[in-house]
């Protein structure tokens, strides 16, 4: 299963705040810099990585000399405001020596549950990676209340990766990968190489939280590479410590622990699509158009003859000929009143229209399922 990872060509690279910190004392400056070039070497190889970094909050508590997370939600706040200037400088310096660009992105669970908000913060991470920039994503902890909160950067990471349809998750934590047991506490225990992500057995074998810097534990990745999966991403979990152990597991090295999924992540979106989503409406097309999505193709604006319904950007329609024959259903990339307006016109025409063009199709292939 280990040449799957080889192949990727879109990974997220998550990295706790143990890792990023060395454990509390201070933003580990060497330890960027590593991560930095091994990611440079891979942007290198035509790769396209995201970065998903803890650390902000204990960086602030380094700044301010707290050596204890506190539990207030304000104090939380601050020590992530303060530290996340210093992250941020670290990593655009890191990746700079490489003549690559950096983006900041904050996101909240909120952000990623509401269809318009998720669909924009999709649409920049994609074009961010097309152009050759390495985004660094964190929780946005300056804001988030308990209500919105992701609760650990795993989660954020397994999120990430079916936000921008990643083919593998990183993640690199402080323990060589998942064990039988705890090895902190039984001696006995051995590491496991690889397995399905759906494996429920995985769960009972973790333990819990780490250390008092992070907020996480290997249950946290173990339900991480649970989540990765539904989207079709492997996931691996290994040391951030070992020598080179971004560029060792995008090449397949058999290092920690591998949890693949079963399924690729444009069959898992497909899948979703086709299982759990409402139709909000329906898009009456022409036979031209027909044809096209049943060989696959994207659905143009040209192509669409009436449209049914009052829905937003993001939601899922039938693609229906004009007998009624729902033809495919799929993602719709603009709004009805939007599709009013640019139905039977060519793409050319739709940035005049409407004054932008947000892509080019009514409906992308892979948001689409055929019939």
């Amino acid at each position: 299963m280990r040449d799957k990872i080889r192949n990727a060509r879109r990974l997220v690279v998550k990295v706790g705040s143990a890792l990023v910190t060395n454990n509390g004392a201070g933003l580990d400056h060497a330890a960027l810099d590593d991560w930095a070039r091994q990611i440079a070497a891979l942007r290198a190889e035509g790769r396209e990585i995201a970065l998903v970094s803890s650390g902000a909050i204990a960086a602030g508590m380094q700044r301010l000399g707290w050596s204890k997370r506190p539990h207030e939600m304000h104090k939380l706040q601050a020590a992530a405001a303060v530290g996340q200037m210093g992250l941020v400088e670290a990593y655009e310096k890191a990746f700079s020596r490489h003549g690559l660009h950096t983006a900041q992105i904050l996101l909240t669970h909120e952000d990623l549950s509401d269809r318009t908000r998720y669909l924009n913060a999709r649409s920049t991470l994609t074009t961010l990676l097309e152009l050759g920039v390495i985004p660094i994503i964190n929780e946005n902890d300056t804001v988030v209340t308990d209500e919105i909160k992701f609760g650990d950067n795993d989660t954020l990471g397994a999120l990430v990766a079916n936000l921008i349809e990643a083919e593998t998750l990183i993640i690199l934590t402080d323990q060589q990968g998942l064990y039988t047991a705890d090895p902190r506490k039984d001696p006995t225990a051995t590491l496991i190489s690889e397995g399905r992500a759906e494996d429920r057995q995985y769960e009972t074998m973790a333990g819990g939280a780490g250390t008092g810097i992070s907020r996480g534990g290997m249950i946290t990745k173990i339900r991480a590479a649970q989540r990765a999966a539904r989207s079709g991403a492997h996931t691996c979990i290994a040391s951030g410590r070992e020598t080179d152990p971004i560029l060792q597991l995008a090449a397949g090295s058999a290092i920690g622990t591998l949890l693949y999924a079963t399924s690729t992540p444009l069959q898992a979106r497909k899948q979703w699509i086709a299982d759990h989503l409402q139709l909000a409406g329906d898009l009456v097309i022409d036979d031209g158009a027909a044809a096209a999505l049943k060989s696959g193709k994207s659905l143009l604006s040209v192509g669409v003859i009436e449209v049914r319904g009052n829905f937003k950007r993001g939601s899922a329609v039938a693609c229906r000929t004009t007998s009624g024959e729902e033809v495919a259903r799929g993602l719709v990339n603009y709004s009805a009143s939007e599709c009013r307006r640019i139905s039977r016109k060519p793409t050319a025409e739709i940035e005049a229209l409407l004054g932008y063009i947000d892509e080019p199709e009514l409906i992308h292939r892979d948001n689409m399922i055929a019939n």
